[in-house]
């Protein structure tokens, strides 16, 4: 077995916070050695966690939009790497919306995946989560305006709070999106 698929088989029978998983583990990801793309998110709501597909919901079907890519190139694995700060659903808040991505996941996993991933061009870092981490400090809006920082791309939670938060900044869909869906056309081409 390769460290590759090692690595693999350990994060998908991980379960290190199960105590605090209200759905249990189900570590969802979608990870390749030869992708030069990758998705850095938050972590699976519910529907993620049913199924297990990564952005297999609305706020998946708007991030597609947004890239400009449909369902067979986002969920080839040779082409679209997806790895959420939090692998499992982590439940919710006592006032709405999911709880944070659980903060043991990303320190376990992200460099062991990265490290075996020498083709990536690029790093998608969806949410104030993942670009807090790659980026620093910042607020989600200073990240996504700044544009691309070298191999990383700041862009906004795609679930439907953004709505507001786009018609607040229409040079998201006039500058970002135009160079977004660019680089994926190139980074996804076969």
């Amino acid at each position: 077995m390769s460290k590759f698929d090692e690595v693999t088989a350990a994060a998908r029978a991980c379960t290190v916070c199960a105590p605090y998983l209200p759905l249990g583990p189900r570590p969802v990801f979608q990870i390749s050695k030869t992708t030069r793309l990758i998705i850095i998110g938050q972590a699976p709501g519910t529907k993620v966690h049913e199924t297990g597909i990564p952005f297999n919901d609305a706020s998946g079907e708007r991030l597609r939009d947004w890239m400009g890519i449909g369902r067979d190139v986002f969920y080839d694995a040779k082409r679209v790497a997806i790895m959420p700060m939090g692998f499992c659903y982590p439940g919710r808040l006592p006032k709405g919306g999911d709880a944070p991505p659980r903060p043991e996941c990303a320190p376990l996993w992200h460099d062991k995946f990265l490290a075996l991933m020498p083709k990536l061009e690029l790093f998608l870092l969806v949410g104030s989560y993942a670009q807090k981490r790659y980026l620093g400090k910042g607020t989600m809006t200073e990240h996504v305006r700044a544009g691309t920082k070298g191999k990383y791309m700041a862009l906004p939670h795609p679930s439907w709070r953004t709505n507001f938060w786009e018609k607040k900044n229409p040079w998201f869909g006039e500058e970002v999106l135009p160079r977004l869906k660019k680089e994926v056309a190139r980074l996804t081409a076969e």
